[in-house]
C-alpha cells in the first residue's frame, strides 16, 4: 500500500515534467534583434509546384504583409527585371546569386527566400480546393545569418458540406468553370502570409517603420 500511495503521489509531477518537455519552446529571435534590419529584398520564388506562373502571381501577394509589419521591401517588379537583366531569367536560377552580389548592388538588409511547395486548385468529385504551401527563410544581406524563418498553408473549399450529394456535384463543377476564369490562388496566397507572418507563437517581429499603434 505504501509503494502505490508514493507512486500516486508522484504522478502529478510525472505529468507535469512531461508536459514541460513536450511543449513548444519558444521562437528564437536573438539573430533577428541583433541584426535590426531595415530593409528587405524579396527574392522571386522557387517553385516546388506544378504551376508555372506560381511565382510571379505569389510575389504579388507578399510586399503588402511585410510593408504593414514596418519593412522597407524593395520593389519585387524592378528586382525582377534587374536580375532577368543580368542573366538570370528565371527565379530558380535568381536563388542562386551569391549574398555578398546582392549586397553589393542593392544593399538590403535582409534577404527573403521562398519556396512554394504546392500551389492550385485541386478538384475532387464533390469538391474544389485552392491550396497554397509556402516556406520562408530571411536571412542577414551581409552574412547569410538566419533572422526568421516559417512555413505556412492555406485551403480554400468550394464545398460548404451541407448541399447534399446533388447540390454538392453541381458546386464541384460551377467551381471547375468558374476556376478556369478567376484564380483564387492570390487570396489563398495572402491568407499564408498572414498566417506566417502574423503568427503568435512564431511571427515576425515588427520592423522600424510599423506604425505606432503596433
Amino acid at each position: 500500500m505504501n509503494n502505490c500511495k508514493k507512486v500516486f503521489l508522484c504522478f502529478p509531477l510525472f505529468l507535469a515534467l512531461f508536459i514541460t518537455g513536450c511543449a513548444t519552446k519558444p521562437y528564437n529571435y536573438d539573430a533577428l534583434l541583433a541584426s535590426k534590419p531595415r530593409s528587405i529584398l524579396v527574392i522571386p520564388p522557387k517553385n516546388n509546384s506544378v504551376e508555372a506562373s506560381a511565382p510571379y502571381i505569389y510575389l504579388s501577394t507578399i510586399s503588402k504583409p511585410l510593408g504593414e509589419k514596418g519593412y522597407y521591401v524593395f520593389p519585387v517588379a524592378v528586382i525582377d527585371t534587374f536580375l532577368k537583366e543580368n542573366g538570370l531569367p528565371t527565379p530558380e536560377e535568381m536563388n542562386f546569386v551569391p549574398l555578398d552580389k546582392l549586397y553589393e548592388h542593392i544593399g538590403a538588409d535582409a534577404v527573403l527566400y521562398v519556396e512554394i511547395n504546392d500551389w492550385g486548385q485541386k478538384y475532387r468529385i464533390l469538391s474544389s480546393d485552392t491550396v497554397v504551401e509556402v516556406s520562408m527563410k530571411l536571412v542577414d544581406g551581409k552574412t547569410g545569418a538566419l533572422l526568421w524563418d516559417a512555413s505556412s498553408s492555406a485551403i480554400q473549399s468550394s464545398n460548404s458540406g451541407n448541399g447534399g450529394l446533388i447540390g454538392n456535384l453541381v458546386g464541384a463543377l460551377a467551381s471547375q468553370v468558374i476556376g478556369s476564369v478567376s484564380d483564387r490562388t492570390p487570396e489563398v496566397a495572402r491568407i499564408a502570409n498572414t498566417n506566417a507572418i502574423y503568427s503568435p507563437s512564431k511571427g515576425l517581429l515588427t520592423g522600424p517603420y510599423a506604425p505606432e499603434s503596433e
